[in-house]
């Protein structure tokens, strides 16, 4: 292949793209849309940051100005822990609208993640948001797919493609020659929304970038690349193999309802469907039903704590729990904090193990549709994917259950048993030395191990995209 003249025709499709109205009008749609949805997203970044980081700090000077108290009563008093944007959910919204944001902590209890946007908003949140990944898989895709579909299908109705062919101009150039110019193109509006994207990076590091920013931001970069390429790949061959322009743009407007809206809506309710969730009430029923089996570490005549005791009794070699060199009832609420939030944690893995299933309904759809590869990439890389609330989730779950047993231990070291003369509270300068809750992001390994499957996905679309491309070039009809 000549690199000259894959260039010149790759120029020559931005000359006519250029000539049309079309993209004049596209540019200062996308450009319009582009600008509301950067302000917006960074808006509402920086109001929920600095509203859940403010109430993350009074939650923490409420702890600690508690006065001097039993610190079983400091147990339940718990606390809260606030979920934190990742600064790329200024570019993927995700899901991030439609998750809880504060959880209450509390000993004994596993309480759900409450106070998400969609539940105190109107019903037309749910039709989505304008977001800058919006713009990138559902817009300019179309955008492509319109500039695109005549770029061979026009050419052989008017006789020029069969005069190209004539004048020694290889198959294989004029194809790539093709592609190229049209993913060219793209690459306007992809520059402008991650240069956008880039400015917010930098901006929330202080001049600098962090790490993990960064690694993020340079996988979401490439993966739009290449998610792109792929659409600019389809578009040359749905040209190729129509007879008219006119047929090749219905064909590519069909793909496009098929990608972006029918396969993703159709299978999630499929998965739904094929593995259903239970109800909160049904959650809850099954949980208390466990507990309650299981035992009241407050009851001292329960069964299961009695054979406790009686254990506890003879390996310590005492007649009475008052004679135990450490405080029974902290010692009780600790194992009884241990076996409740197994309990939890066993209904929580198998409540996950559904939503997994449901999701993979469609995850694994990403070999048949690019549409699904690149948003499963694009939520995770922007840490507004469920996988990012479930480790939220499980870290406010690690913060509550060290909170509860260190209540306990406290209970245990510093409480004398009842019939011993001590005090019955401890001091407030203990609250104080426990750390608050601060949230971590997922690490990227263990967002490229959630989407796995999505990133081979796409690299196999992008296999498939090149062999489909090599393969036209081979059998391209000059009429």
């Amino acid at each position: 292949m000549r690199k000259n003249v894959i260039y010149l025709l790759a120029g020559q499709l931005w000359k006519d793209a250029f000539r049309s109205k079309v993209m004049l009008i596209a540019s200062v749609l996308i450009g319009v849309l582009l600008f509301f949805s950067a302000y917006s997203g960074w808006e509402n970044y920086h109001d929920q940051n600095d509203t859940r980081g403010s109430m993350q700090h009074e939650v923490q000077e409420s702890w600690e100005n508690n006065p001097d108290k039993h610190p079983h009563r400091m147990a339940h008093y718990g606390s809260f822990a606030f979920r934190v944007k990742h600064i790329l959910s200024v570019f993927d919204l995700g899901m991030e609208n439609f998750v809880g944001n504060a959880v209450f902590l509390e000993a004994h209890k596993q309480n759900t993640v409450n106070f998400s946007e969609a539940s105190m908003s109107t019903g037309l949140l749910r039709f989505g948001e304008v977001s800058m990944a919006m713009l990138l898989k559902i817009i300019v895709p179309l955008l492509i797919f319109y500039l695109g579909f005549n770029t061979i299908a026009q050419e052989r109705e008017n006789g020029t493609l069969k005069l190209l062919i004539g004048q020694g101009i290889g198959r294989k150039e004029i194809v790539f020659g093709k592609w190229l110019g049209l993913w060219s193109l793209s690459m306007i509006f992809l520059m402008a929304v991650f240069l956008v994207l880039l400015f917010f990076v930098v901006l929330e590091s202080h001049g600098g970038l962090s790490g993990d920013s960064l690694y993020r931001y340079l996988v979401l970069l490439v993966s739009y690349l290449l998610f792109f390429a792929i659409l600019c790949a389809i578009t040359i061959l749905v040209s190729a193999f129509s007879k008219t322009a006119k047929g090749a743009l219905i064909k590519l407007l069909g793909i496009w309802l098929l990608f972006v809206i029918i396969v993703p809506k159709s299978l999630q309710a499929m998965g739904y469907y094929l593995y259903p969730t239970p109800s909160k009430i049904e959650m809850e029923t099954a949980v208390e039903h466990d507990l309650i089996e299981l035992g009241d570490s407050h009851n001292p005549d329960d069964p299961h704590f009695k054979a406790l005791k009686d254990s506890v009794l003879l390996a310590n070699k005492v007649d009475d729990v008052a004679d135990l060199p450490f405080n029974y009832g902290g010692f009780v609420m600790a194992k009884g904090e241990a076996l409740s939030a197994a309990v939890y944690q066993k209904h929580q893995r198998q409540l996950y193990w559904v939503y997994g299933k449901q999701n993979n309904v469609e995850r694994y759809s990403a070999f048949v549709n690019p549409y699904t590869a690149i948003k499963n990439l694009s939520m995770a890389f922007s840490g507004t994917d469920f996988q990012s609330f479930l480790h939220f989730k499980g870290q406010a779950e690690v913060y509550r259950y060290k909170l509860a047993q260190e209540m306990n231990r406290l209970q245990m070291d510093l409480i004398p048993n009842k019939g011993k003369a001590g005090p019955d509270t401890i001091s407030s300068d203990y609250w104080k030395s426990f750390p608050p809750f601060e949230y971590d992001s997922l690490s990227i390994p263990e967002v490229f191990k959630n989407e796995l499957t999505s990133l081979m996905a796409l690299l196999l679309w992008g296999i498939l995209a090149i062999f489909g491309l090599l393969r036209l070039s081979s059998n391209l009809k000059a009429i």
